[in-house]
């Protein structure tokens, strides 16, 4: 599996010598730290309100929207016209590509967010790269750390099975692919370009591009206890 099978990487980020299209899209995750420690950090940050905190190396573009509060852990580079929403939080090692929403109440770390990411409202993203027009729902969570704490595997479009080399590892959510409110990427996940992963499922392994995951719960009733 080669990462441009999910993602094609935008002009609008200046670090394509790092995420190359012919590597497995995992190894991208690996590549955001080295990219922004070799980032020339020295322009000025625009006009910070007093109540959002930037600590560390942190590049700001034009445009960009910073909300009353929030914080921004660097190292970090957001791109321009970005929309950052009240409570957003920024962990360290952080790239977000033009157009995104960083939504309010969102912890983002060691993340690549490409061109027109929508991340709204209450998530989670860890170890992780979210493709162009990626959109997660309300609450929609990626999960980084199996609970054994064992190293991610990963299995691609062929079924085959691929050692990770690391224990922290997030979803790698493709170009236009839609993950639900409340839904869950266990570690490891793929999706294709354009696939939909249904509101409130918890969803571990491959989804191939333009397909959906979903499943009916078996709901039940009973007399209410008074």
């Amino acid at each position: 599996m080669h990462a441009n099978e999910l993602f094609q990487f935008p002009d609008s980020l200046p670090f394509d010598t790092y995420f190359l299209p012919e590597v497995a899209p995992w190894l991208w995750v690996q590549q955001i730290k080295k990219a922004l420690a070799e980032f020339d950090f020295s322009a000025p940050l625009p006009k910070v309100p007093a109540g959002f905190n930037i600590e560390g190396p942190v590049f700001i573009a034009s445009g960009v929207q910073l909300p009353a509060y929030g914080s921004i852990s660097g190292p970090a580079f957001i791109g321009p016209n970005c929309e950052l929403r009240p409570g957003v939080y920024l962990r360290g090692n952080v790239i977000v590509g033009r157009n995104c929403v960083l939504g309010n109440s969102c912890e983002f770390k060691n993340c690549l967010l490409l061109d027109d990411v929508q991340v709204p409202h209450y998530s989670y993203v860890g170890d992780s790269v979210l493709g162009n027009k990626a959109h997660l729902g309300a609450g929609a969570i990626s999960s980084n750390l199996r609970l054994d704490q064992a190293e991610v595997t990963l299995k691609d479009f062929d079924g085959q099975h691929h050692a990770s080399g690391m224990r922290k590892l997030g979803a790698l959510v493709g170009d236009s692919a839609e993950v639900g409110c409340n839904a869950v990427l266990n570690p490891g996940s793929i999706l294709g370009k354009r696939a939909l992963v249904a509101p409130t499922l918890s969803f571990r392994g491959t989804l191939q591009a333009d397909k959906m995951a979903f499943g009916t719960p078996t709901v039940k009733t009973a007399p209410r206890m008074n």
